[in-house]
């Protein structure tokens, strides 16, 4: 029998290091080939290291949460043949020098322990008479009917005190208005008469994986850039008539068409008219990246936790296009399988939380980009139109900035340019 030592194997070009996130294994696990062993991350993409041997878990090297260097052993199994180390040839010897017997010399002897003083004898003092605790804790049995006058169950039930849990000080356990003072004065351990009880109890949760990696960006965003967010209202009604009449009549092998892709190619012709608002921001070199392509990333939440898969050149996409791929990206994302180059590369980004509700919001900036669009909940409401109310789809965009580089009066135009084209959602369609 050998050992065979797993390091940690290249997971990307220029990657240096990755943090483990899971292990499938535990010591004493037989494993075959192929087996996956553990999950790292890095830049939010999941690698898989499997097994390239048949053998028994020895030894893991590292715990969930852990930054492991590309190379470092991570699995120590134990297998059939030599392996890939000699550990068991090297320390052979060490073992046989052990076994032999050594010189024994006498050890010195202990010093004798001083006397102990002789004890005094306690006195016997007979335990009191103390009624039974119940198996919860509480002052009398389960079942057990509390004795109190009228007047104190009374008030008991006016305070929502639940007499079984007052101890009380009268003949026989009897309750008192000053047992009930008592323990009212004891805080809020009281357990009331509604059944509800006090927990203490408190999980420690260790932040790993993608959600140290959200944790990690959303710091940077919100130390790094000075955030102005504009809120917007915008009557959608004539885009969401449109949206239905071309899902009614699409054809089989197009997709359906959601208020994203509208969205999308609104803000790409808003882009076109205000291009500093398509840029990243390296404020280490003080330098703006002024991008061309207009690649749109799409906040997504996953069982996993929050993921941004990019749209890549969306100006090159009609609406269909746009809704085919934002499709695909959020399949990939919610199932795990969504690659490194798919989840980065944005120039701007859209969220919604429009399913969830919600008035507005304060988007958070998706570092280094200058901008981020938000979609929040559409709701019908009365519109006055100068002479009567009417019933109107109104939805609010909550859009924020990054405000080193984007002047309060830039970042309204830019929202308003999206308004007028949803609001009259032909325009998007105009070259």
């Amino acid at each position: 029998m050998g050992e065979h030592i797993i390091k940690l194997p290249d997971v990307g070009e220029g990657v240096a290091e990755a943090e483990l996130v899971e292990w499938h294994v535990k010591v004493g696990d037989l494993v075959r080939e192929d087996t996956v062993l553990a999950a790292v991350m890095t830049d939010k993409a999941t690698v898989e290291i499997p097994s390239p041997v048949d053998g028994e878990i020895l030894w893991l090297g590292a715990e969930i949460g852990d930054t492991v260097a590309i190379g470092s052993p991570i699995v120590r199994l134990k297998v059939a043949g030599e392996g890939n180390v000699k550990a068991a040839a090297e320390t052979a010897p060490q073992v046989k020098a052990a076994a032999e017997p050594a010189e024994v010399k006498p050890a010195p002897a202990a010093p004798k322990p001083a006397p102990k003083p002789a004890e005094v004898p306690k006195a016997v003092v007979a335990p009191k008479a103390t009624r039974p605790a119940s198996v919860s804790g509480a002052p009398r049995a389960e079942g057990e009917k509390p004795l109190a006058s009228p007047a104190v169950r009374l008030r008991a039930k006016e305070a929502g005190i639940d007499l079984r849990q007052v101890p009380g000080s009268g003949p026989a356990g009897r309750i008192s208005h000053e047992d009930i003072d008592a323990f009212v004065a004891r805080g809020p351990q009281i357990a009331r008469a509604t059944g509800l009880t006090r927990k203490d109890g408190v999980e420690d949760i260790k932040v790993v994986g993608l959600r140290r990696k959200i944790a990690e960006r959303m710091s940077l965003a919100k130390s790094r850039i000075p955030h102005i967010t504009y809120v917007e209202e915008i009557d959608v009604t004539a885009l969401e008539e449109l949206r239905a009449t071309l899902n009614k009549e699409k054809r089989q092998d197009r997709p359906k068409l959601t208020l994203l892709p509208f969205l999308m190619r609104a803000m790409v012709k808003a882009i076109t008219e205000q291009p500093n608002l398509n840029a990243l921001f390296d404020d280490d070199a003080g330098v703006i990246h002024q991008h061309e392509g207009i690649h749109i990333g799409i906040a997504a939440q996953t069982p996993n936790g929050l993921v941004v898969p990019v749209v890549k050149h969306a100006e090159a996409r009609d609406l269909w296009d746009c809704a085919t791929e934002v499709n695909r990206l959020a399949d990939a994302a919610k199932a795990g399988t969504a690659n490194r180059e798919e989840l980065s590369g944005s120039t701007i980004t859209i969220t919604s939380l429009g399913a969830m509700g919600g008035v507005a919001t304060t988007p958070v900036i998706n570092y280094p980009e200058v901008a981020i669009v938000g979609v929040n909940k559409i709701m019908v409401r009365p519109v006055w139109d100068g002479t009567q109310f009417i019933p109107r789809k109104m939805m609010n965009l909550s859009s924020s900035f990054d405000h080193r580089v984007i002047d309060g009066w830039d970042a309204a135009v830019f929202v308003q340019r999206i308004k007028a084209l949803l609001e009259t959602p032909a325009l998007i369609f105009v070259d």
